[in-house]
This record gives structure tokens, C-alpha cells and sequence, in this order.
């Protein structure tokens, strides 16, 4: 099921948004995980964001197909 959404008349794809909040989600996740000292315990920083970018964004649009039908 695809679902475009208007914004100001124009029409955006749903994912587009999702694709945005979860990169937000994803840079506040990666500023905490480096005040933590987290990525010291990583073999390759930009492989693991992609990893939690893709992880991010399949639940969130997991939970939005969840809580829209």
C-alpha cells in the first residue's frame, strides 16, 4: 500500500519522511553513542550507522504500518 502525503500541495512520498526522522533519530543516536564511548567497541563506524539506519528506519516503518490500519 503507497501513501503520499501533502504537504503545502505537493505531494511527498511517505518513505521520504520516514527516511528523514529516522536519520534524525540516527544522528541523535550517534552523538550519545560517542559521548559514551561507544564506537571504540566498533570495527567500522560507517558500516554500523548504515546498520542503524536501516535498523531505525525498518521500525519505524514498522510502527507507523502498525498503527495506521
Amino acid at each position: 500500500m503507497r501513501h503520499d502525503i501533502d504537504i503545502a500541495g505537493v505531494l511527498v512520498p511517505s518513505l521520504l519522511l520516514w527516511l528523514v526522522v529516522a536519520y534524525g533519530c540516527v544522528a541523535l543516536l550517534s552523538v550519545g553513542l560517542r559521548r559514551l564511548g561507544f564506537y571504540r567497541l566498533v570495527w567500522h563506524r560507517a558500516l554500523f550507522d548504515f546498520a542503524l539506519f536501516v535498523c531505525v528506519l525498518g521500525g519505524i516503518v514498522y510502527l507507523v504500518s502498525e498503527f495506521s490500519s
